[in-house]
């Protein structure tokens, strides 16, 4: 039998390139892939963990401050009702309005939900770029 021609060994050689390529693209796919699961699943983890507490705390402040309400208004009953009544309820609505604002300032700060995953496509993009530029550059010269 006669040797494979050049052509058909350049043609295999090629097919064999392109396998591998593919090959390496769907094994980073597939890692991008599960770094993004992983990801997924300790964001809603520490959410559900936010939400828990956080709802927890909001309800023990809120009976501290009925309770805390209550004591100086029976406290200052004698004296000054109408005052203590004011003077409370214009300082748990500016403990809302702060809280608030805490709030709106949490949920418009940019967060670094998926950072991982996006820094990780980055440098495959970049690593691929200056590939490519590299095979570009040196098949010109």
């Amino acid at each position: 039998m006669s040797e494979p021609s050049t052509p058909q060994l350049g043609a295999a050689r090629l097919m064999s390139s392109l396998q591998g390529l593919t090959a390496t693209l769907v094994a980073i796919f597939q890692t991008r892939l599960e770094l993004l699961a992983t990801e997924v699943e300790e964001e809603k983890q520490r959410m559900l963990a936010v939400l828990g507490w956080g709802a927890v705390a909001v309800l023990m402040g809120t009976v501290a401050c009925v309770f805390l309400a209550g004591f100086i208004t029976v406290l200052l009953w004698d004296s000054h009702p109408l005052l203590a009544l004011g003077g409370l309820t214009l300082a748990f609505a500016l403990m809302c309005a702060g809280a608030w604002r805490r709030v709106n300032a949490i949920v418009h700060t940019p967060g670094g939900v998926l950072a991982a995953s996006l820094a990780e496509l980055q440098a495959d993009h970049d690593a691929l770029a200056a590939a490519a530029q590299r095979a570009g550059g040196g098949g010109a010269a």
